[in-house]
């Protein structure tokens, strides 16, 4: 399993909400580009990044800094929020992005959708799904950055993209993202159990080492983290268990929260 490194921006600033909550907003003091620099010094080979404003509100807000991140060349970027049309796509691919996450739309318009894995290649397209489980313990889609509920369960959600070559896809429990509470075992379970050939990605909730090891368990592809790195959680050498490739760097300090 792969741990992916994540970086959410908002209004250009490095941030971690609750839940997804934009109302619940933690702001780091550090920039987006040195905590980029600071990740590709610890050896992770890749970084998640994700534009919260345009996830939300459809409008490219962040992209001149999304821009500078992938001008470094310091390591694979994966890049997401409010990415609507095919014309984004291949603008951000052609500016180096290694893989674009496409959520709501895969949700709005799947035939559309399934046409651009078939176009940029599923090596180049990722599909996120954001869920909270309802009563009975379904996962249940949400877009908009987290911000419109649907009806239509997880499961449902993927099967428009089975014949059109969906390899990488995101889960997100919306409920355990930025708590520090551990991730949903259970969901990443099911879901690989279920689709056992895609490369899920899960994220929310990690909180150390062992959650890591936990979901390497349940044989997603990858891990995502943002607050338990930020926190300073995980230290170097755990994570390396998960970059093999990765040396030994000397540590340097991630500033506090503020």
């Amino acid at each position: 399993m792969l741990l992916i490194p994540a970086i959410d921006l908002r209004r250009g600033r490095c941030v971690r909400l609750r839940q997804g909550a934009f109302k619940a907003e933690t702001r780091y003091k550090h920039e987006p580009l040195a905590l980029l620099r600071h990740y590709r010094t610890l050896g992770a080979p890749w970084l998640h990044v994700v534009d919260l404003d345009s996830a939300r509100d459809g409008v490219v807000t962040n992209r001149a800094l999304v821009l500078a991140l992938v001008a470094e060349h310091a390591l694979k970027l994966q890049v997401g929020g409010g990415v609507r049309s095919a014309e984004l796509i291949g603008e951000l691919l052609a500016a180096g992005v290694d893989r674009v996450v496409v959520g709501s739309a895969a949700i709005e318009a799947p035939q559309t959708v399934s046409g651009w894995l078939v176009r940029f290649g599923r090596e180049r397209v990722c599909l996120a799904f954001d869920v909270r489980l309802d009563d009975s313990a379904v996962p249940r889609v949400h877009t908009h950055g987290w911000t419109h509920g649907t009806a239509i369960d997880l499961w449902r959600a993927i099967e428009p993209f089975r014949a059109h070559g969906l390899k990488h896809l995101l889960c997100t429990d919306i409920e355990r993202d930025g708590t520090l509470a551990g991730p949903n075992f259970a969901l990443y379970a099911e879901a690989t159990r279920r689709f056992p050939d895609f490369a899920w990605q899960a994220s929310g909730g990690i909180r150390d080492a062992a959650d890591l090891a936990a979901l390497a368990a349940t044989g997603v592809a990858a891990a995502i983290s943002g607050r338990a790195l930020l926190d300073r959680r995980i230290k170097p050498e755990e994570m390396h268990a998960f970059w093999p490739s990765a040396l030994l760097p000397v540590l340097t300090c991630v500033p506090a929260a503020s």
